[in-house]
């Protein structure tokens, strides 16, 4: 078994990508643009800055980038605030590798101050010794910035830590870093290109946490 567990949290921790999903959608018609769900899937686990803002004036070449991005998380965060809800297998793979002695980390693309917030009001901060958010490094996901950081803070080897994710972006930097990247989908399937980075896919947490409870992982 590994040493370290790294978590994403919007749509791994948290059922809360659908949110961001469906307001990248709204807001967009709201700024005078038509609905394109690629857009979404373009931009998740990205960490909202000047890749993700190319991303976006690819699909909308005329809108303002900056206000859109704003309007999007005032939009996708109003229904956490709440009702902030898990996803399937979280607190059985938490409290499994407690019990195990594997130190575990959030990094998010998310600043600091929301992953706090959020796992204190799901009663979860107690199982992470460490959290990184997109404030923290220079280079968000896609890039394996913020999970070479979190193995750091842990005090060890990428490859010594499970990473799970949900989206491209995050699976495409989990792969990058080094670290065991297990996709468990969330709002999208994995594509022929993000099947060849994931060490492995899970429908959800409970079946990753049986496959390494078997030694699998």
């Amino acid at each position: 078994m590994k040493r370290g567990a790294i978590f994403d949290m919007d749509g791994t921790l948290f059922d809360t990508e659908k949110l961001y999903c469906q307001a990248w959608l709204d807001v967009a018609e709201e700024f005078g643009e038509k609905r394109n769900p690629d857009v979404a899937t373009a931009v998740s686990g990205t960490n909202l800055d000047s890749y993700t803002e190319q991303v976006i004036k690819n699909f909308y070449p005329d809108i303002d980038v900056k206000k859109y991005i704003a309007r999007v998380l005032e939009v996708a965060r109003e229904v956490p605030e709440k009702n902030l809800e898990l996803m399937t297998g979280v607190e059985e793979i938490l409290n499994f590798f407690k019990t195990a002695g594997v130190k575990m980390a959030v990094a998010s693309s998310a600043p600091v101050e929301v992953i706090e917030k959020n796992l204190t009001r799901s009663n979860l901060r107690g199982y992470f010794e460490i959290l990184v958010g997109g404030d923290l490094v220079a280079n968000g996901k896609p890039a394996p910035d913020i999970f070479l950081l979190a193995a750091k803070e842990l005090n060890l080897a990428p490859n010594d830590c499970y990473i799970f994710e949900d989206s491209f972006n995050g699976i495409r930097s989990a792969a990058a870093s080094g670290g065991v990247a297990i996709m468990i989908p969330d709002t999208v399937q994995p594509t022929e290109e993000i099947k060849k980075l994931c060490t492995t896919i899970y429908p959800n947490l409970i079946e990753a946490k049986r496959a390494i409870e078997r030694g699998e992982i």
